[in-house]
Parts: structure tokens; C-alpha cells; sequence
């Protein structure tokens, strides 16, 4: 069986994401959705809310599963047996960042990063666009999941309220 993580805080999880998933769900046997922690980022939702979204996100996708992690995400690819780590790109950006982390995974386990383009369509989406966008009253219904969206209304509503 292969298997693959995706991994990301997805804090929230955008359509871009899911593009992702769906799109790299049908590469493997099974895709892991894992949300870790990352302590360079703030967060809007908890890991338990991310992952209740990231469920609710990928619930259509009968072979994809959704896990938690902290530490390293080799080991957590160890852990599980994952051959194969997934991270989507949206512009060279990304790339540039993503790419010495990908070296550095190999180097540590030998697992392997495969960047998965994303749609253009959706190739300005980011969770911190979206958040920044939603604080400020703007519509953001396009770009995430419906639950995701209803999610984000209401946890802005709490910290504004």
C-alpha cells in the first residue's frame, strides 16, 4: 500500500487545500490530512477545530484519513509508514520555501516531497488571506467549504463580540 501525508496547519482549511487533497488522493492507496503544530504561526482555530474542519472538508474522499501530529513530520511519516510527503505550491514562493525543507526531510529519512501545482483558479487562496479577508467583513464563501466558512463566521463573531 502507498501512502502519503499532507501536511499543514490549515488554520482554516481553503479549497485550495482540498483541491489538493482530491487532486493527490487519487496518486496513492491513502492520503493522511495532518495538521501539526507549528509554533512560527499564530492560530485562529485549535488543533481539535482544525481538525472537525479537515473531517468535514475531506468526508467525500473514501481514502483519505485525517490525523494530528507534533515534532517532526518525517518522523510522524515514520510513525505511520508514509512513503511520500505532498505539499501543494501556488508560485515560487512557495517553491523557495517548501524546497529546503523537502532536502532536509530527505536527507533526515529518505521520505520524499512531491509539489503538486496548484489549480490556478485557486492560486491566490491562502488560510491567511482568508482570515485577514473574513476579519474584515469581506466574503470568503468562495474560498472555503461551506462548514469551514459558517466555522469562521462564528469564531470571528466570538473574538470581535
Amino acid at each position: 500500500m502507498t501512502r502519503a501525508v499532507c501536511p499543514g496547519s490549515f488554520d482554516p482549511v481553503t479549497n485550495g487545500h482540498v483541491d489538493i487533497f482530491r487532486r493527490t488522493a487519487g496518486l496513492f492507496d491513502e492520503l493522511v490530512v495532518a495538521t501539526g503544530t507549528n509554533i512560527s504561526k499564530s492560530r485562529l482555530f485549535d488543533p481539535e477545530e482544525r481538525l472537525e474542519m479537515l473531517r468535514e472538508a475531506c468526508a467525500d474522499l473514501p481514502n483519505v484519513t485525517v490525523m494530528g501530529f507534533t515534532g517532526l513530520i518525517v518522523d510522524f511519516c515514520r510513525e505511520i509508514d508514509a512513503h511520500a510527503i505532498v505539499k501543494g505550491l501556488r508560485g515560487g514562493n512557495d517553491y523557495e520555501y517548501e524546497l529546503p525543507m523537502a532536502q532536509m526531510n530527505a536527507h533526515l529519512t529518505g521520505v520524499e516531497t512531491i509539489f503538486v501545482p496548484t489549480t490556478a483558479s485557486l492560486g491566490y487562496v491562502s488560510s491567511s488571506l482568508v482570515k485577514e479577508v473574513a476579519m474584515l467583513g469581506g466574503d470568503v464563501s468562495a474560498l472555503v467549504p461551506p462548514a469551514v466558512q459558517a466555522r469562521l463566521t462564528a469564531k470571528i463573531a466570538s473574538r470581535q463580540g
